[in-house]
């Protein structure tokens, strides 16, 4: 939950109006507030594509697992109605 919340676009607005705001406090001139925003931005936007893909990724794994699962059920149940050993 704290992982979605760090890639929403309201918390990295936030996080690019602190920083450009301590960079204005620390007499940073124009160039390096530009670059700092930017780099900002860069790297949230892929930490945030990684992670939405990676739930995507985990739950696709997981319904693919449940389908197996179903599948051996139903051969197993199969089996043992028609007397046959599973052992």
């Amino acid at each position: 939950m704290l992982i979605k919340k760090f890639g929403s676009r309201k918390f990295l607005a936030c996080m690019i109006g602190v920083l450009t705001g301590a960079a204005t406090v620390f007499g940073l001139d124009e160039s390096a507030i530009s670059t700092i925003s930017g780099a900002v931005i860069s790297i949230s936007s892929v930490v945030a594509y990684i992670s939405a893909e990676g739930r995507i990724d985990a739950a696709a794994a997981g319904k693919a697992a449940q389908d197996i699962q179903e599948a051996l059920d139903a051969v197993m149940k199969g089996d043992k109605r028609e007397g046959k050993r599973t052992d």
